[in-house]
């Protein structure tokens, strides 16, 4: 296999990421909480190669507004299921850094890591939806700025945790008595302005070495964590111009703290709707937007927009909007603008039906030709290492990339045909961490 490879990954959005996906009729709403759904959709990816399975995760959604993606389970307990049920696809979970604690969230991790034989990874948010805070007794949150702050620091504590039994330190010798070699233990001793951490974790160093770590911001301080803590990327972008500006930046960013291009995957999120034909493809997304309620429409586009446009006239104009907090960038507020002024959408309606199924990822509809098409454009040309790919249904969205694009990206050369290694630094072609020594 001489030709670079494309990572991909299946984003999980149970019932699919089109936001009437649950009431398509092929879809199954009254699973999502099931075992054996979770299970049939991971299997699913695993027999298309993808490199991992991503689950994001947020609290404090208000029903009314977020419908079925408000009910979810924790994602990190999905994965300790999936771990068992799948061999060679990663499993990346979503927790945030504003609501937790560095132990807790390392000692999780590096349970899936052993229990998947390391297939895991972090993906690691703050927290910015501001129903969180009072679901921690918090009336706000953290200002943007000591957001990522307190996550960089975080993150740093982490990976001392996880670095700090050594596999190696693992002796079982039953002869000799001896468990542990305690030269290869180096307790953590960090004290820092957030956090304040002494002792070891209880689990060794894993197969990979340490779980993937993975970010998905895209404000400057975003930008900047991940070019000193991430090892993949997601990120939105609407054209190949915006996504090569991205990459060069933050790849630019990674030689100040000693890393090179190939430490970093950078996999913007795309939206896919395939079909044999285009006008299948076409009409097929068409359907999806006949059920969306006009009043879910309007909340749901409420809810990414960071604003209640119920007041609004639907056929009317998308209101411009003066933020509070002119600390906190909206990134996804700037997309949704971007998209209504170039695909020129004039009213309310025409933007929740556009962004409904890729919330301001990009989006591709067409047969599995056109569609690699474009996702080798990208690739071949320094805006994305990879995807994070959006089925807008499940599990029949998801099977029609497996069966019909998955075949094309792999005629051409340019996507595995069988998986590269056991892990998923492997897989990803990213190296497998050394143990360092901690400052003390």
């Amino acid at each position: 296999m001489s030709k670079k490879q494309l990572k991909l990954g299946a984003f999980f959005y149970l019932t699919g990421h089109h936001f009437a996906s649950w009431r398509y009729p092929t879809t199954q709403p009254e699973r999502t909480l099931d075992l054996d759904y979770f299970v049939e959709l991971a299997q699913i990816a695993e027999r298309g190669k993808f490199d991992t399975i991503f689950f994001a995760d947020a609290f404090g959604q208000k029903l009314e507004e977020s419908g079925p993606s408000g009910i979810r389970i924790d994602p990190i307990i999905v994965h300790a299921a999936l771990a068992g049920a799948t061999k060679n696809i990663g499993l990346v979970a979503t927790v945030t850094t504003s609501y937790n604690e560095p132990f807790q969230v390392a000692r999780k991790f590096i349970g899936i890591d052993h229990l998947s034989k390391g297939r895991a990874a972090w993906n690691v948010v703050t927290s910015a939806n501001d129903n969180e805070a009072p679901l921690f007794g918090r009336d706000k949150h953290l200002a943007h700025a000591e957001r990522y702050e307190r996550a960089e620091e975080f993150v740093d504590v982490v990976k001392k945790l996880w670095t700090s039994i050594d596999k190696e330190a693992l002796v079982i010798n039953k002869e000799s008595g001896q468990y542990l070699d305690l030269t290869k233990v180096q307790p953590v001793n960090h004290e820092g302005k957030w956090f304040k951490v002494k002792g070891t974790l209880d689990a060794p160093t894993s197969a990979q070495g340490h779980p993937v770590i993975v970010q998905a911001g895209s404000s400057e301080a975003g930008k900047e964590l991940a070019a000193r803590t991430a090892e993949v990327v997601f990120t939105a972008a609407q054209t190949l111009e915006e996504a090569q500006a991205f990459y060069r930046d933050l790849k630019g960013r990674l030689a100040k703290y000693g890393r090179e291009s190939e430490d970093l995957k950078i996999m913007p999120g795309v939206f896919i709707t395939v079909a044999k034909t285009e006008a299948e493809a076409i009409a097929k997304r068409k359907e999806l937007n006949s059920y969306i309620h006009p009043e879910a429409g309007v909340k749901y586009l409420s809810f990414i927009y960071g604003t209640d446009l119920s007041g609004y006239d639907i056929d009317g104009p998308l209101p411009e909007i003066e933020r509070e907090d002119k600390t906190n960038p909206n990134i996804r507020v700037n997309i949704i603008r971007d998209i209504a002024k170039r695909e020129n959408l004039k009213t309310i309606r025409e933007i929740y039906e556009f962004i409904a199924g890729a919330r301001g990822h990009r989006e591709i509809v067409g047969t599995p030709v056109q569609i690699a098409d474009q996702l080798q454009e990208w690739f071949e040309n320094e805006a994305a290492d990879g995807f994070n790919v959006m089925s807008p249904t499940f599990p029949d969205g998801l099977n029609d990339i497996v069966d019909l694009v998955i075949p094309e990206l792999q005629r051409r050369g340019i996507f595995r045909t069988e998986y590269e290694g056991t892990t998923l630094r492997e897989n990803l072609g990213l190296k497998n961490p050394t143990r360092t020594l901690q400052k003390q």
